[in-house]
């Protein structure tokens, strides 16, 4: 009969707990490993993801700011922008989602860019026949300048002529200084700003804006009216003060002292305006805004825009209200 040994027993029992200790171990490490494998598969599947965002977004960013450039150049030739401003809408639209990264697909998103790409090659086409068209307007306008130039030659003469004849006040002086007025006129007049590509846009209390020229009343909560100035080198590269009239259709200036309204005189006349705004001149065909918002309803009809400047209207437009 064996001989009870408790050392030997207690000796297996440490061995098992070494044995499961051991399996455990192994486990954890094993777990360990798939956890580790997964993580850096999850960070390079992330790292990828990264940097497809960041490509598409900075070729998008390129073709929003080429879509800008176009839209001003083919505005200012007198071109149709309605397809360019359309696909910039949609090109915002895409950077909103792509920011949010909600189902990205760099796949779907390479031919959104194709399609981006083929409009703006488009347009370089058009671009193209717009300067072209525009370049017998540059030659008209240089006739017009030399004119202009003489002009201010013929002045010159005159002014000269009543100088040197100072000392007798004779009729020729009078038919002279008569010269003179007229020439000086003529002068001031080619020398006056003049706005061209007037659009209005209509803006609702949401902030949403449109354009077309007929809106409805209760979508008007604000008007965005934009031009240009032409390119005039007699023209003073100074201050200037614009001065903005919405006129109704009964024929009412809208105006609202509280607001900045106020009056000025053309032709010898009080002309009340609804807004102004002080510039400074650059002769660089630059762009001018207002926002006005009158804080009623518009009646319906149709509405005139009038801009003067410098004692000249230099400009005007209009838009339908139903």
């Amino acid at each position: 009969m064996e001989e009870y040994n408790p050392n030997r027993q207690s000796e297996q029992k440490l061995k098992i707990a070494v044995a499961v200790l051991i399996i455990l171990v192994t486990a954890l490490g094993f777990l360990y490993f798939r956890e580790r494998q997964f993580n850096k598969r999850n960070e390079e599947l992330g790292i990828l993801h990264a940097k497809d965002l960041l490509v598409a977004t900075t070729k998008l960013d390129s073709i929003e700011n080429q879509l800008n450039a176009k839209i001003i150049e083919i505005k200012r030739l007198g071109g149709d922008v309605s397809e360019l401003v359309r696909a910039k809408e949609q090109l915002q639209k895409d950077k909103i989602a792509l920011q949010k990264s909600e189902g990205f697909s760099m796949k779907r998103y390479e031919s959104k860019i194709k399609k981006y790409l083929t409009l703006l090659g488009e347009k370089d086409n058009e671009l193209i026949n717009l300067r072209k068209e525009n370049g017998i307007l540059a030659a008209m306008n240089d006739s017009l300048s030399k004119e202009a130039q003489a002009l201010l030659q013929d002045v010159t003469y005159a002014q000269k002529a009543l100088n040197d004849s100072a000392i007798n006040y004779t009729l020729r002086q009078k038919e002279l200084s008569e010269r003179n007025r007229e020439l000086s006129e003529k002068v001031s007049q080619a020398s006056a700003l003049h706005a061209e590509s007037i659009n209005v846009y209509a803006i609702s209390t949401k902030g949403k804006e449109s354009d077309g020229g007929v809106y409805k009343s209760k979508k008007v909560d604000k008007v965005r009216i934009t031009f240009y100035l032409q390119e005039n080198p007699l023209t003073n590269l100074e201050a200037k003060v614009i001065f903005l009239r919405i006129i109704d259709p009964q024929g009412q200036s809208i105006a609202d002292m509280s607001t900045g309204s106020g009056s000025f005189t053309y032709k010898n006349k009080e002309i009340t305006y609804t807004a102004k705004q002080k510039i400074v001149y650059d002769n660089h065909h630059q762009s001018v805004e207002f926002v006005y918002s009158r804080g009623q309803a518009y009646k319906e009809g149709r509405h005139i825009i009038e801009l003067y400047a410098e004692g000249y209207k230099i400009g005007d437009g209009f838009f339908e209200v139903k």
